[in-house]
């Protein structure tokens, strides 16, 4: 039985982000109309991404359709359908302006007060351990555990402080989010080990496959993009050398 303080954490997480991003959000040449398609996209990406391992993992249920109403989500497809939300409203929208790093803080302060949830809610819990900071959670059993929703709304919290501060020195510019689902990915990757999770293939979870893909993808997708601002950058410099020298322009 979820506790009653489950939906409240909930609310409150929703609040932090919605708090936090009016100190945090970049200005951005975006109409009423594009900031609202963004922000839907960024919300179905998100939902859909989260249930996506859950619904997959089960044919009848995804069939039934039963599966997208299930109790189960996952944090990092979450992140990552958000990215691929935004990316698609973007595209419908004709908005090419650079828009992760508004997300990056605020999406990491929300999921650090949300992970406070699963807390209360005795899920998703760690392993069993001797370390005296170990935690009982009743309905799985007498054994202490480690509390990992303790630790990943640690890890979250510290990586908003991190992001925003690497956001006001100007750092990363236009890769802040990427550097965020990468960050995390690794985190997951590591903390899987503490996990009660049956091990898919080289003693690695299912997780773990997903953490390392995720690390691949946007690793990929940020040397894309600071390729392509290399190429821009030198087109620009070729431009204005030939305007000093009075060179024709290249079509």
């Amino acid at each position: 039985m979820v506790p009653w303080s489950y939906p409240l954490i909930m609310a409150g997480a929703i609040a932090t982000g919605l708090f936090v991003s009016r100190f945090t959000r970049q200005k951005l040449t975006l109409t009423d109309a594009q900031r609202l398609g963004i922000a839907i996209g960024a919300f179905i990406g998100a939902m859909l991404g989260a249930k996506l391992p859950f619904a997959l993992s089960d044919w009848e249920e995804l069939v039934s359709g039963r599966a997208w109403f299930a109790d189960g989500k996952t944090i990092l497809s979450g992140l990552a359908g958000g990215y691929l939300g935004v990316v698609v409203a973007k595209w419908a929208l004709g908005v090419r302006t650079r828009t992760g790093d508004s997300f990056a803080v605020p999406v990491a302060a929300s999921i650090a007060v949300g992970r406070l949830g699963c807390f209360v809610a005795g899920c998703c819990y760690g392993s069993p351990t001797a370390m005296p900071w170990g935690v009982v959670f009743e309905q799985h059993g007498a054994l202490a555990r480690h509390p990992t929703q303790l630790y990943e709304s640690a890890f979250h919290a510290l990586t908003a402080i991190g992001l925003y501060q690497l956001q006001r020195r100007g750092l990363f510019r236009g890769n802040l989010f990427k550097l965020y689902i990468i960050a995390y990915a690794a985190f997951r990757f590591a903390t899987e080990f503490i996990r009660e999770e049956q091990p898919l293939w080289l003693d690695l979870t299912g997780y773990q496959w997903s953490a390392l893909a995720m690390i691949a993808l946007f690793g990929g997708l940020w040397w894309y993009d600071a390729a392509e601002q290399r190429a821009a950058a030198e087109g620009h410099v070729r431009e204005e050398r030939s305007e000093v020298l009075g060179l024709p322009q290249q079509e």
